[in-house]
């Protein structure tokens, strides 16, 4: 009988230590204040932290903080890097808006069977603008980027249950000015013994701004609280995902996505993130933007992700990802 019952114990306790953990962050979630229309909308600093990485996660609309299954966790969940027995790593370039550029470097580091520690690096390169005098006279040219040097650390407390937390570094300057800040983000996943269906919950970018640009005071972090999970039904070739984003500094969106693997090692990706109705203007006809789509292909231990996401009069924006073993 005690080895009969012995399997059901670790799931029950990973499930209530999860579902205790995400009470803890309830309030969080509404922030004092908070309505129908977000007063605070647009008041943080560092707002390239909002920039979602990695093309898999992009191409399902962004819902990936219960799913967090791949190296993309690293943005999305870092508890989701606790499942990982080998290193592994995570490459990814961003086609931006006009000649805005970012780029994803991650590095993940098994210690244990239940312990990982990784970095990563994240930056946005704002490309090049003309700089002019109050006459408008050509004065000549100035850029600006941002960059993040993250570390991560995460534990499986269980088979099902993880945690992870990251450690940032926010670096923005532009032209002579510059700025500085410090962030956390820290996650937990829930996965089920079968592997059916996956819960995370995180919270993101909770830290405070060290220096501001020119001598301007000091905002906040754009902190965000992210919940999702995911799904495999029986006898379909599918996983569906969904999460529930919630910003301090705007309204609630929702994302929803779709991966079809039935011919694996091709992978077909569907997505829509509510936050895409802001692109769209009056005069707008585009209705796609808040959709996105994608592609994955795995070439032995490695997979390339690729991401489209046509976002109205803004343009359109592509992502590549490489991932793998090493």
């Amino acid at each position: 009988m005690k080895n009969s019952a012995a399997p059901t114990v670790a799931p029950r306790f990973g499930f209530v230590l999860f579902s205790a953990f995400s009470i803890m962050l309830l309030p969080f979630a509404l922030p004092a204040g908070a309505s129908d229309v977000n007063t605070d909308a647009g008041t943080s600093g560092f707002a390239f932290l909002k920039i979602e990485s990695a093309g898999r996660p992009v191409a399902m609309g962004g819902a990936f903080t219960g799913l967090a299954d791949d190296e993309a966790s690293l943005y999305y969940n870092p508890a989701g890097v606790a499942r990982f027995e080998e290193r592994r790593f995570i490459l990814g370039y961003h086609n931006y808006f006009e000649d805005i550029q970012s780029g994803f470097v991650g590095y993940i580091h098994p210690l244990a069977l239940d312990r990982v520690l990784a970095f990563h690096v994240n930056y946005l390169n704002y490309g090049t603008f003309t700089q002019t005098d109050r006459l408008g006279n050509v004065e000549g040219e100035f850029g600006g980027g941002d960059i993040v040097f993250a570390g991560t650390f995460a534990l499986r407390r269980t088979y099902q249950l993880a945690f992870g937390v990251t450690a940032k570094f926010i670096y923005e300057k532009i032209q002579d000015y510059s700025a500085t800040g410090l962030a956390l983000d820290v996650g937990a996943r829930y996965m089920s013994n079968r592997e059916r269906w996956s819960a995370g919950l995180m919270i993101q970018n909770l830290g405070t701004q060290l220096s501001s640009l020119g001598e301007g005071e000091k905002d906040g972090l754009p902190t965000t609280i992210r919940a999702g999970g995911s799904f495999k039904p029986r006898g379909l070739n599918l996983l569906l995902a969904g999460d529930l984003i919630v910003p301090f500094d705007n309204d609630i969106n929702v994302a929803l996505g779709a991966e079809y693997v039935r011919f694996k090692p091709l992978y077909l990706r569907l997505g829509w993130n509510s936050f895409g109705s802001n692109y769209r203007t009056e005069d707008s006809g585009d209705d796609m933007a808040g959709f996105s789509f994608g592609v994955g292909v795995d070439y032995k231990t490695l997979q390339f992700s690729y991401a489209y996401s046509p976002a109205a009069d803004l343009g359109e924006s592509h992502r590549v990802t490489l991932t793998g073993g090493i």
